[in-house]
């Protein structure tokens, strides 16, 4: 099977690049992938993307994007990418069914996935009080207690960040130290209401509703080894995201962690015709409407590209 444009990937980048190009003239085909939806699904209530004053359930929004690309002609198919072949014209790529696909041009929008500690709590907890994502989660939890995990940069933005609105926030760091920056540590370590649990593993979680505290073990298999009950309202992952580019990490440039880079601000890989959007190419913000804002440029790049070449 042939299309122009191929999108790999049904979140706000793969959707939002879908609607500009098809509105453009071009029929793109979409792979939902995976997790169609991508990490949106895994939200409750998104208060913070515009045009929703009482906010919007998180597959609900997918949902509304959906049905939009679908208005103007878009093919969405139910298919994940296992392989590429972006060496050849056109490109190509095997599907997970054992087929492949051919297209002239590409917008790879396949997100990043939030790492997890591996606790069942977690997946029992999710949208419960379990939450990847401060920045949108963390308006949920004002004067609250939550605890973040992590010793990194983002775990101590994350705290820097929740600490504006809850009452208390607690750093669970498995290591002695933690690993962020010196600005980023000294912003924690001077914040009032922040207080790091070094040296500290969580072991689950508990609550009737929803999360209602941690069970943590302070010094895990050292003399003095202790276990104890947290009590939060929240429970923060914070040690990173895994990009979602292994499928195409042969033939595009990556940063160490496997982020697609691009030039400057806009969605060009090293391979013409290839554009990458969303959080698969964005370790900072991982945001919805950061992600649309990136497939939008790729849509109408990728458009530009075809008309080019010729091949429209």
């Amino acid at each position: 099977m042939h299309t122009n444009l191929l999108i790999i990937g049904a979140g706000p980048a793969g959707y939002t690049a879908a609607i500009y190009a098809a509105r453009a003239g071009v029929t793109p085909t979409l792979l939902e992938g995976m997790q169609p939806g991508g990490q949106l699904t895994t939200t409750t209530e998104i208060e913070n993307f515009p045009g929703f004053p009482d906010g919007i359930d998180g597959t609900e929004l997918t949902d509304r994007m959906r049905a939009q690309a679908e208005r103007f002609g878009v093919s969405i198919l139910p298919r994940a990418v296992v392989n590429s072949h972006l060496d050849e014209r056109p490109l190509r790529v095997s599907l997970d069914d054992g087929t492949d696909m051919t297209a002239d041009t590409m917008v790879i929008a396949t997100g990043a996935s939030a790492k997890y500690l591996g606790l069942p709590d977690e997946k029992k907890y999710a949208g419960m009080g379990v939450s990847a994502c401060a920045t949108c989660d963390g308006f949920f939890y004002r004067k609250k207690t939550v605890a973040v995990v992590g010793g990194g940069d983002t775990a101590c933005e994350e705290a820097d960040y929740l600490a504006g609105l809850a009452a208390k926030v607690y750093l669970i760091v498995r290591k002695p130290f933690l690993r962020a920056s010196e600005i980023m540590q000294r912003r924690v370590m001077e914040n009032p209401k922040i207080e790091v649990l070094f040296e500290t593993n969580t072991e689950g979680l508990y609550g009737e509703n929803g999360v209602e505290g941690a069970h943590v073990v302070h010094r895990r298999g050292e003399a003095d080894e202790r276990h104890y009950d947290l009590p939060i309202d929240g429970f923060f992952l914070a040690i990173g995201h895994t990009p979602n580019s292994a499928p195409f990490a042969q033939w595009l440039e990556t940063d160490e962690t496997g982020y697609i880079l691009t030039e400057g601000a806009s969605p060009r890989t090293n391979i013409p015709g290839v554009y990458a959007a969303g959080d698969v190419a964005d370790p900072h913000y991982r945001q919805a409407i950061c992600a649309a804002a990136s497939g939008c440029k790729a849509g109408i790049e990728a458009k530009q590209y075809l008309v080019e070449h010729n091949l429209l």
